[in-house]
């Protein structure tokens, strides 16, 4: 690994000298967040952890909230995995000694004296994920640490960041021994294609997604009838078959380009077997957002006996999935000209809405740049999840940021998928804020 400068790969070399030196007699009280490349951070973590006979507690948690850090161990040495960049002035005020952040969400503070801190942002906005990060942390600290490439692959696919393929995360997926195959960006790719179109978020296609008679109709229409009862897989298509089915979807997705149906399929070895790597990230994901964030760590860790439970708790989270989606589809929303606003209040679990929220900004129904906002219940607090469709126009995490810091709560995020809590006697105040936030900057516009 070429190192350079104030770069990222020195910056990592640096920090790694720091946390052997301060964790040879501390222990280590790791936080990490819990979606797909949070876990796949820990479980990396945990890996090498072990090897170097560290002493260590996890924790996972859905978001960094004030207190919660200042009721941090004072005595350990805190280690934040996917998260906590956004929360530095509260790290400032908690008088936490030893603090080390693997991240690569957005800085808008500044950084702490006690705070060592491994961020893209701070070197050349390289898009990486924090599994990513945290592998080449791991991997500085000993080379034999390659085998956990696969794991930061798909912690990367989580965050949707595999059309970002650049210098450092090319290296990874060399590391890990990943195939790479060109095709369409639905998945599982390894499982019969009936199935696999009936449970398709990603892309989220019209009349097929959630429809079993959909399904029966494109595939018809196309003419791929089951051999056997089963359906082909779609790596057992031909090029014909392919271009049929593309087209097919296509036709169901009016406003959908070529590329964001067309794309890398990568494929993972895992427990043995070759798996398309976006189906073991969507596993990963199920299985911490429905409260089973020990399956989903023990998972990445290719421990046998959890590999039917991590698939079934799967089926039961795209069953979820599927019925928010029906849900957003019939509800009343807030809409505005560059604007949607779709309040779920507890009809959709708070650990989904932000999924339902990235779905529906890759799903074609709106126009590009359009802010689709989300929100739903969490306890006495309400989740909210904002997403640019296309990934471009305003910055949504300044937006939701200038309004939360007057009515309370917490944000983090990019630029264009931020999200955030607020308590829920607030929700008509951040309704109207927001509201009224997206008629001004359509003014300025």
């Amino acid at each position: 690994m070429e190192k350079r400068g104030n770069s990222l790969e020195i910056k990592i070399e640096e920090t790694v000298k720091k946390f052997l030196e301060i964790s040879q007699d501390k222990e280590i009280q790791i936080i990490s967040h819990f979606d797909t490349d949070g876990i796949t951070s820990t479980s990396i973590i945990i890996q090498t952890l072990k090897k170097l006979d560290r002493v260590f507690s996890v924790k996972i948690i859905k978001s960094l909230e004030e207190q919660f850090i200042y009721d941090l161990p004072k005595e350990k040495l805190i280690l934040f995995l996917d998260l906590a960049s956004g929360s530095l002035n509260y790290i400032s005020n908690s008088q936490l000694k030893d603090v080390f952040i693997i991240d690569h969400h957005e800085i808008i503070q500044d950084i702490p004296e006690n705070v060592h801190i491994i961020n893209p942002e701070l070197h050349d906005k390289q898009k990486i994920s924090s599994s990513g990060l945290t592998y080449l942390f791991c991997k500085e600290i000993n080379s034999e640490n390659k085998e956990f490439a696969k794991i930061a692959i798909l912690g990367m696919i989580g965050d949707m960041l595999e059309k970002d393929i650049d210098k450092l995360n090319n290296n990874i997926l060399k590391d890990g021994e990943i195939k790479k195959k060109r095709g369409l960006l639905v998945y599982p790719s390894t499982r019969p294609l009936n199935k696999t179109l009936e449970f398709s978020s990603k892309p989220y296609i019209p009349k097929v997604t959630g429809d079993t008679e959909g399904v029966k109709e494109l595939l018809k229409e196309i003419k791929l009838n089951p051999i056997n009862g089963r359906y082909k897989t779609l790596i057992e298509l031909s090029e014909e078959e392919m271009e049929k089915l593309v087209t097919a979807i296509m036709l169901r997705k009016p406003k959908a380009k070529q590329e964001e149906i067309i794309g890398d399929i990568f494929l993972i070895k895992l427990f043995n077997k070759l798996e398309d790597a976006r189906e073991l990230s969507a596993m990963i994901n199920a299985c911490s957002r429905l409260g089973e964030t020990n399956i989903a760590i023990q998972f990445c860790m290719e421990i046998s006996k959890i590999k039917k439970r991590a698939e079934s708790i799967h089926v039961k989270y795209k069953q979820f999935l599927i019925s928010g989606l029906n849900f957003v589809s019939k509800t009343k929303k807030i809409e505005g000209d560059g604007f949607v606003i779709i309040n779920a209040k507890n009809i959709i679990k708070d650990t989904m809405i932000g999924t339902i929220a990235s779905i529906l900004s890759n799903s074609s129904v709106y126009e590009e740049g359009t802010i689709i906002t989300t929100m739903a219940y969490y306890e006495d607090k309400i989740k909210i999840s904002s997403r640019n469709v296309g990934r471009k126009g305003r910055n949504v995490r300044e937006i939701l940021n200038k309004i939360i810091e007057k009515i309370g709560g917490e944000v983090g995020g990019h630029e264009f998928a931020a999200g955030g809590i607020i308590s829920k006697n607030k929700e008509k105040e951040f309704i109207n804020s927001l509201q009224k936030s997206f008629e001004i900057e359509l003014v300025k516009i």
